[in-house]
Parts: structure tokens; sequence; C-alpha cells
């Protein structure tokens, strides 16, 4: 699941950054490139941190709406997913109906896929 959220990134000795949506959600580096980085990971694990705790994810401010005195204001996306705890795979049996399960792959249809998708939508994760 990809998230992008505005931020704003400050130069000072290195480079920090700031997202106003999300209170608390700050990280630094040294260089830009760094710094992106740290962004990326600092809004993942933001985000998942609300989702785990069940707590409602603030809709993302448009850009133009982001009002700064200094730093230059950007979008930074990331996949929430990555920062999820333990994102392997991991093999689980089920059983369908035969006529189901042919229908299904005669129609290349992935039932991982559908589960993992049928699962998020029930968890409300999606």
């Amino acid at each position: 699941m990809t998230k992008v959220y505005p931020a704003i990134i400050h130069e000072e000795e290195g480079y920090w950054v700031e997202f106003p949506d999300l209170s608390g959600c700050f990280t630094n580096g040294s260089t830009l490139e760094e710094t992106m980085e740290m962004a990326r990971e600092a809004l993942g694990l933001y985000l998942v941190s609300l989702i785990e705790h069940r707590q409602e994810i603030p809709v993302p401010s448009s850009i133009a709406d982001i009002q700064t005195a200094d730093g230059q204001t950007t979008y930074i996306s990331t996949d929430v997913d990555a920062y999820r705890r333990d994102t392997r795979a991991v093999k689980k049996m089920l059983s369908i109906p035969a006529w189901l399960a042919k229908e299904a792959e005669e129609r290349n249809i992935s039932l991982s896929k559908v589960l993992q998708d049928a699962l998020k939508e029930q968890l409300n994760l999606a």
C-alpha cells in the first residue's frame, strides 16, 4: 500500500524533514539522499504504527496548502507494507469447492492474491 504525504525539508548542518499532517513525525540526515531515505522510512513506520494501534490515518494535505517560511515543500511516498512486522510470505492450507478452483485457474486468478486482498479489506488494512 503506497501512501504519499507532503513534507518540508529544511537545511541546517545537514537536512531534517517534517510532515505537517503527522504530528511528531520528523527525521534527519547528513546528505539529501540519506534524508530522503530516512523520510520514506519515518513515514512508513509512522503510518504502520497508526494502523497497528487502530488509529485513523490522516488524509494528506495538498502541497499547495502548506505554508513554510523556510525549507522546501515536496511529496514523500512510502510503501507501508514494507514496514509492517514480519512481511515474509507463509503457506496456509485452504479448501474451496473444486468448481471454484477450476474457474479461478481458467481465468488466471491468483488465489493467494485474492485471499490477501480479502483479508486486508476484512481487517480494514486496505
